[in-house]
């Protein structure tokens, strides 16, 4: 089972306050990371203090945990996008899924998952924990209900998602580090044409 990472609706009663430097907070931690994240310079960058900040979030690992949940959530929108499409296969649900992850206007969020996901197999206690786990669920978990129901838990079909993510996932990683679309679009269509056969609902 893995952790929980604590939502923006977990928290009773969020002040309008607390919710506008919520977002102002993590619109910065997706130009600046969250390496050597620093109230001070954070707090002057969003229009605050670090007094507030502590005031509002109870720590920095607390304002920490919140901007992650605030990634997830607008992870979790993305999927939930895909899923109203009514994704027809896995190979054009994989397709969608790379058509926003290559897209240059995420790098940003993407930066930041990145982050999360290697601080939370390095520090799994820190306030990332469990971010990595959770990613992975939910993206296997969508590309899972792209497959024919009656064949979602055969070992094959759980192999056909897996390939897909890891795909996906390791070619993301190469357009945050390199900014070359077409080569990593080229190979990841070419990869996923070979998911095979009964991908159908």
């Amino acid at each position: 089972m893995p952790a929980t990472v604590a939502t923006s609706a977990s928290v009773e009663n969020p002040s309008r306050r607390w919710t506008e430097l919520l977002d102002a907070a993590y619109r910065y931690a997706t130009k600046q990371g969250l390496a050597d994240l620093s109230l001070r310079p954070l707090a002057q960058a969003i229009g605050s203090s670090p007094r507030v900040l502590l005031f509002l979030f109870g720590s920095k690992d607390g304002l920490i945990r919140a901007i992650l949940s605030r990634a997830r959530a607008d992870e979790l929108a993305m999927l939930d996008r895909l899923r109203a499409e009514a994704t027809a296969d896995l190979e054009t649900t994989a397709r969608r899924l790379w058509t926003w992850l290559s897209d240059p206007r995420h790098r940003g969020v993407l930066a930041l998952w990145v982050e999360a996901y290697a601080r939370s197999l390095v520090d799994p206690r820190g306030p990332w924990a469990g971010f990595a786990e959770q990613t992975v669920a939910d993206w296997l978990d969508l590309l899972a209900e792209s497959q024919a129901p009656r064949a979602r838990r055969d070992a094959a079909a759980v192999a056909q998602r897996t390939a897909a993510l890891a795909v996906l996932r390791g070619a993301m990683l190469d357009v945050l580090a390199t900014g070359d679309v077409v080569r990593t679009t080229t190979a990841v269509e070419r990869q996923l044409a070979t998911l095979g056969p009964g991908k159908g609902r």
